[in-house]
């Protein structure tokens, strides 16, 4: 699927929310950078006040922009947080969880802080639903999962995502959920070798329950996959730059339906 921009059409304010890090850039109609990404570490403890801020103070050091995308992690129905799992722990993932910050967060409507803060119209959706904005071609059943702190994942068909399934937090080896089993934690402790066959272990174990035409994988550690696993991991896998979470801000506002 082919994007023709408008030359009249928005610069795009793109924010891309992590467990480590917030990373944000201003695109031009076309999807190109219109400025150098800038980043800062996640801060912790993170309520909904806190991510808000940390967003509108990256943001006004960058272009003016007409309209913003923001993902993050979490189950997230328009623009309303169901759930978050690295933003409601004291420390950052893996840390203890706080219960205030599970009530502060728990239908939280944070597009309307952010619309209210940014004072532009505002989308947000899952940081790895984003992600998939800037990769999927529109042609069959796409799944991406991104590899970062945890896992994200988000399923497109014909260029249209579908709900979203908080797979990160469905066990998967030994108790363990996907975001802790191929998670960046395991990824320091195993090592890129057996970490990665980790990875392919779960694209095996996916592939019979999505049947995908194409899968991809991207987020931060993607690159870290040895080249002997990906060797075996199938023609239809594709590995996708990390920046796609800040280039399918544009792409979003036209495909998400």
């Amino acid at each position: 699927m082919e994007d023709v921009p408008d030359p009249q059409a928005p610069f795009t304010l793109a924010v891309d929310c992590g467990g480590s890090g917030i990373k944000a850039s201003v695109l031009d109609p076309a999807g190109t950078m219109h400025a150098p990404r800038v980043r800062v570490p996640t801060p912790y403890p993170l309520p909904p006040t806190t991510l808000v801020a940390t967003i509108a103070a990256l943001a006004a050091d960058l272009p003016p922009a007409q309209r913003a995308t923001v993902g993050m992690p979490g189950m997230i129905r328009h623009g309303v947080v169901v759930t978050t799992p690295h933003y409601v722990t004291r420390s950052g993932p893996r840390t203890a969880v706080d219960p205030a910050l599970v009530g502060a967060w728990s239908g939280c409507d944070v597009r309307a802080l952010l619309e209210d803060a940014l004072g532009v119209p505002t989308v947000v959706l899952n940081d790895a639903e984003v992600h998939g904005f800037g990769v999927v071609s529109g042609a069959g059943v796409e799944l991406v999962l991104t590899l970062g702190t945890g896992l994200g994942a988000a399923l497109f068909d014909g260029g249209a995502l579908a709900p979203h399934l908080e797979l990160s937090q469905a066990p998967v080896r030994w108790g363990l959920p996907y975001d802790e089993y191929v998670g960046d934690v395991e990824r320091h402790r195993l090592g890129d070798g057996l970490w990665s066959r980790r990875v392919r272990r779960v694209v095996d174990g996916l592939r019979p329950v999505f049947v995908w035409d194409r899968l991809y994988l991207g987020g931060g550690n993607a690159r870290r996959i040895t080249p002997a696993v990906l060797a075996r991991l199938g023609e239809d896998v594709v590995v996708v730059p990390n920046e796609a979470g800040i280039v399918g801000g544009v792409r979003a506002w036209t495909l998400r339906g």
